[in-house]
């Protein structure tokens, strides 16, 4: 099972069970919504069971009867999901790792000239074709572009070097990922 799939099936468990405890503890034990005309049920409360709770699996025993089980590992692991990148058809990827050594060139120029600005990276980037070109300033100037044959070139500006990657888009869109 690869992981953007294990990230869809707890995404699709997480909202299971996010659903089934709004619906529970909607009125009081032993009624029934009202009928058309105002009445209500007269029938007896059920006295089956269902699960009311999300509960993580225990490593030993038994499931608790009123406990949705679900793995907290795997839910944790879904949520970093985002920041993963999707895989690049071999051509594409050809096409933008060729682009490296040119945006690895302005950008070390840049650095060297003394500190970049986010404005200084964005236009060296659309200088050499990159589009959609995201910038992000901390420890130095992190920045995400949409290459011209598709896929992202990425990397960071910072003081002591310069790098440059290649990959997919990441699962929740664009070229740099949130923080």
């Amino acid at each position: 099972m690869t992981r953007e799939t294990r990230g869809v099936l707890a995404a699709a468990l997480g909202a299971a069970l996010l659903a089934g405890a709004l619906m529970t503890g909607c009125g009081a034990p032993g009624t029934s919504p009202a009928d058309a005309d105002g009445s209500t049920s007269t029938s007896p409360p059920s006295t089956t069971s269902s699960p009311t709770a999300a509960c993580p699996q225990p490593v030993e025993g038994e499931l608790p009867e009123y406990c949705v089980a679900y793995d907290p590992e795997e839910l944790m692991e879904g949520n970093e999901e985002y920041r993963q990148r999707h895989d690049l058809p071999d051509d594409v990827a050809t096409a933008a790792e060729a682009l490296v050594p040119a945006v690895t060139e302005a950008l070390e120029q840049l650095r060297l000239a003394g500190p970049a600005t986010e404005d200084d990276v964005r236009a060296a980037l659309e200088s050499l074709g990159l589009a959609s070109v995201q910038t992000r300033s901390g420890a130095g100037i992190a920045f995400g572009a949409a290459a011209p044959e598709g896929g992202c070139v990425f990397g960071a500006v910072e003081a002591d070097a310069v790098t440059v990657e290649v990959g997919g888009v990441i699962m929740d869109g664009g070229c740099l990922p949130a923080q």
